[in-house]
């Protein structure tokens, strides 16, 4: 059962996380191409496929923890400190993502006078906490069932 919820979790965030992370990276650019070109129908398009993918996905989003919930119950893993900052980390990102990235991005379609550079940036930590949450679930720092 551990493996086939392992894998669910894996499954979960590859196909979840991935495209939140890849759309909200592309979002500043073409906010920055619209702002230049406000005319660009093209950039007005993409920006609103690329949010809805971001508030989609986010949603989608939620099967990650929940399985890799299970997947530490069942591995007796739930106490380790990879594991908790792991799940602070998860916590983190989806307030980053929540509160800061997509409501910046509505700013910026909504021509609220968003900062399309502020939007690089946290969409830039919000990667990177990501990015250390997978290094964390591959390494497993202080564990105590090996790597």
């Amino acid at each position: 059962m551990t493996k086939f919820l392992l894998a669910v979790h894996v499954l979960a965030a590859i196909v979840a996380v991935g495209p939140v992370t890849v759309a909200a990276s592309m979002f500043p650019p073409v906010a920055r191409r619209l702002l230049a070109a406000p005319d660009d129908s093209g950039a007005t398009g993409t920006l609103h496929v690329l949010h809805r993918i971001c508030r989609v996905y986010a949603l989608v989003g939620v099967v990650v923890p929940v399985f890799g919930f299970a997947t530490a119950g069942e591995m007796g893993v739930l106490g380790s400190a990879w594991l908790i900052a792991s799940i602070a980390l998860t916590a983190l990102a989806a307030v980053v993502l929540g509160a800061l990235v997509l409501p910046l991005q509505s700013a910026l379609m909504e021509g609220r006078g968003a900062n399309p550079a502020r939007l690089a940036m946290v969409t830039g930590v919000f990667n990177l906490l990501w990015a250390t949450v997978t290094v964390l679930m591959i390494v497993r720092p202080w564990s105590t069932t090996g790597a």
